[in-house]
């Protein structure tokens, strides 16, 4: 897809798979904030975390969090999931999300990380609650696990990051009473 075409902030070889919002312009931002969400897959399940206390408490997402300063994306990923979920594992990037909610002038930079393999035991810490969910066929893993906006742009590209695909995505958020809804949307492949 032509760089000129794709939302501000993504970039790369994309090929759109779901779009909305086309009455509404992009919001503008200025600053980036970069943030992890990994995901653990073995054999036909997948593992999320029941969130506990902070930004998308009761809610189920991948563990993640801030990329704190001098620490790599994939190398904060890794210490996420040891501290929310007491296990590690062999992450593989395998997208990028970005999102923006309004009345902020910065935007939410998500790398997405996977394995397929851990070592440890999955373990309830003060953050999270680790549970596995079927990856069968119209399974509860598919249904959206939203949280205050990661889980539900996550929810997208579930599917694709299940398959192995690589993914892309970016989404602005407008406040419905509590919630945020998305209000302008595209997510593609990366090609």
């Amino acid at each position: 897809m032509d760089a000129a075409a794709l939302p501000p902030g993504l970039n790369g070889s994309l090929k759109v798979f779901v779009e909305d919002g086309y009455d509404t312009d992009w919001q503008p931002y200025t600053q980036t904030r970069l943030y992890t969400n990994a995901f653990v897959i073995s054999d036909d399940k997948l593992l999320l975390g029941f969130k506990k206390r902070g930004f998308g408490v009761n809610l189920y997402n991948g563990f993640g969090g801030k990329v704190d300063p001098g620490e790599t994306p994939i190398e904060a990923a890794r210490r996420e999931l040891r501290e929310e979920a007491g296990i590690d594992a062999p992450l593989e990037h395998s997208g990028t999300l970005i999102f923006l909610t309004e009345g902020t002038e910065w935007a939410f930079h998500i790398d997405v990380f996977s394995a397929r393999s851990y070592t440890g035991i999955p373990t309830e810490t003060d953050e999270m609650r680790p549970e596995w969910f079927s990856l069968a066929e119209n399974s509860e893993a598919y249904r959206p696990f939203r949280t205050a906006g990661c889980g539900q742009m996550t929810s997208i590209g579930l599917r694709h990051l299940v398959e192995g695909k690589k993914f892309a995505g970016r989404a602005d958020f407008a406040k419905d009473g509590d919630t945020y809804i998305m209000k302008k949307f595209w997510f593609g492949l990366v090609c």
